[in-house]
């Protein structure tokens, strides 16, 4: 019966954070646009109007029109088409980026906060010098290492996104596993990683959520500035960032080059911003009653 009860207050607490969240007009409008940049980025082949490789030397560096909706490139390119297929790379590069990030910070900061003692020094020193070190030394070290592919730039932000990702969960696992119903799970002779599976994560599940929000605009930031300077997705592969990187050479001349691909960049970002906010209040027990 007391499990029973315990799925109710669950279904009912998520209940509560999804009216929240639908009361926020910011955050559903973000939601809606992040679900519509999805599904451009799954269906790119069949909205982009022309391929993304086709070349029209005639129609070379023309302002928008009715034809091209954002004008060509220097190789006659529709630049709409390009930012098209540039969403389904950024956006899988930030997704997959913050899940690795997730998923390797969500087991570390797990082990350091449940542990604790002297294994939870030794791994937060480890995360402060990670901190220390200069995110953008380590990536172009790791991609000098690892090559130009994409292996390399999946790691090399991995490693430099998760530390943040381990501390949230840390903190989060050091008040948790304090409280009653886990004390009473050892005290019963659980196993320590079913205490951890089954009634730490799942209670510490919200400022997950609302760290993976946070994490995917952060990836695709990061990404768009490495491609931005040329240390980022190599041809065949291209992002926004480096599409604002293809214009920036002739960006006085024609500054829709850049425009748009930054445009896209700014409106996902703010958008995964603004739902991040809106969960982080959603999921705050505090606000149950508001």
């Amino acid at each position: 019966m007391s499990e029973t009860l315990k799925k109710s207050n669950s279904r009912s607490l998520w209940q509560d954070a999804w009216k929240r969240l639908f009361k926020n007009k910011a955050s559903v409008i973000s939601l809606i646009y992040i679900v519509g940049i999805i599904l451009v980025a799954i269906f790119a082949d069949v909205i982009a109007p022309f391929s993304y490789e086709t070349q029209s030397p005639q129609d070379r560096l023309l302002f928008p029109n009715t034809t091209y909706l954002m004008g060509t490139d220097i190789l006659g390119r529709d630049l709409f088409s390009r930012v098209i297929y540039g969403t389904r790379m950024s956006m899988s590069v930030g997704i997959i980026i913050a899940f690795c990030s997730l998923i390797v910070g969500t087991i570390y900061g797990s082990l350091s906060g449940y542990v604790g003692g002297r294994l939870d020094n030794i791994l937060m020193r480890i995360v402060d010098i990670l901190y220390t070190f200069p995110s953008l030394l380590l990536i172009i070290l790791i991609r000098v290492i690892f090559g130009p592919g994409l292996f390399g730039i999946f790691f090399a932000l991995t490693i430099v996104e998760w530390v943040s990702v381990s501390r949230i969960v840390r903190g989060q696992i050091l008040q948790v596993k304090e409280m009653a119903y886990v004390e009473a799970a050892r005290a019963v002779g659980v196993r320590h990683q079913t205490i951890i599976a089954r009634h730490i994560l799942p209670n510490i599940l919200g400022p997950i959520i609302v760290t993976l929000t946070f994490e995917i605009p952060a990836a695709i930031l990061s990404e768009s500035f490495l491609s931005f300077i040329g240390l980022g997705l190599q041809p065949p592969f291209s992002s926004w960032g480096s599409l604002a990187n293809d214009g920036f050479q002739a960006f006085k001349s024609y500054p829709y080059l850049i425009f748009f691909p930054g445009m896209a960049i700014f409106l996902t970002v703010l958008a995964f911003n603004l739902l991040g906010d809106g969960l982080r209040d959603a999921l705050d027990p505090k606000l149950k009653n508001t």
